[in-house]
């Protein structure tokens, strides 16, 4: 009996440990590399936000400017509210500048180094 609730256990451990590494594993896949980014090419956006998604890992906002509909990555949530610009501050319609670098990939797509929004200039990284 001592054996079977010792492979009991075992088992239970090694299914506690293969759950945590399938959420690790997870949580890998969904954030991404800031590698994927041209650190090279530096661009500043002046647009009206049309979009906004202020959920981790990242915060995005959509700036509409003159050329086309950009999504802007954002630092964390909590980065941006210790550095003195909640994400929530930010509306529909309001007027962004955005200053980071273009993605390697996809061309409607920069990360952010810093914004301005309503006179106030944060910087995200």
């Amino acid at each position: 009996m001592r054996q079977f609730v010792s492979s009991r256990r075992r088992l239970f451990g090694l299914a506690v440990v293969a759950l945590a590494a399938a959420l690790v594993s997870a949580t890998s896949w969904a954030h991404h590399g800031w590698g994927s980014y041209d650190s090279n090419t530096v661009l500043t956006l002046d647009g009206v936000v049309t979009a906004l998604n202020p959920d981790n890992p990242h915060g995005e906002l959509s700036l509409k400017t003159a050329d086309k509909t950009w999504i802007v990555t954002l630092s964390p949530p909590s980065r941006m509210a210790n550095r003195g610009k909640p994400i929530v501050d930010i509306k529909l319609g309001d007027r962004v500048v955005a200053v980071g670098y273009p993605s390697r990939s996809k061309p409607d797509e920069m990360r952010a180094e810093r914004i301005t929004h309503n006179g106030v200039t944060v910087e995200l990284r």
